[in-house]
């Protein structure tokens, strides 16, 4: 809590009970979840909360680098309290996105960067396959 205090207050940023909230349950989830589900989670604790401030909670919570936006090609945007670099795996069933833990593809900046005549800042990864709930339920 004290990270997000120091740079709410860097940034000269208030900081408001819902961006806290939302914020808390990022950091609380191992999940990735679009602003709806977030808002639907926090409805009981927050029932004056609206869609539009979770949607703008979300907003500022990415610009000061406290949260990441994730769109693995579904159109709808996840959030991921997780800001170590990671990569993400999405079924292609149910739409699930997990963290892909334990295996480094930094070593992709260095490939392209010697195939190509940029210079790679970053990159993003995205795998796509079928989750064990969908493959034992035979859903694909």
């Amino acid at each position: 809590m004290d990270n997000i205090t120091n740079i709410f207050r860097e940034k000269k940023l208030k900081l408001t009970p819902q961006r806290i909230a939302v914020y808390k349950y990022l950091k609380s989830t191992k999940e990735h979840p679009s602003a709806e589900t977030i808002y639907k989670a926090l409805q009981p604790s927050y029932p004056t909360m609206s869609l539009a401030t979770v949607y703008k909670a979300l907003k500022t919570l990415v610009e000061v680098d406290l949260i990441k936006e994730i769109n693995v090609g579904e159109g709808n945007f996840r959030y991921d309290g997780n800001m170590d670099f990671h990569s993400h795996v999405q079924c292609m069933c149910c739409g699930r996105v997990d963290d892909i833990e334990g295996i480094s593809f930094s070593n992709l900046n260095e490939m392209v960067r010697s195939h190509t005549d940029y210079e790679i800042v970053t990159s993003k990864t995205y795998f796509y396959g079928v989750c064990n709930h969908c493959k034992t339920q035979n859903i694909h």
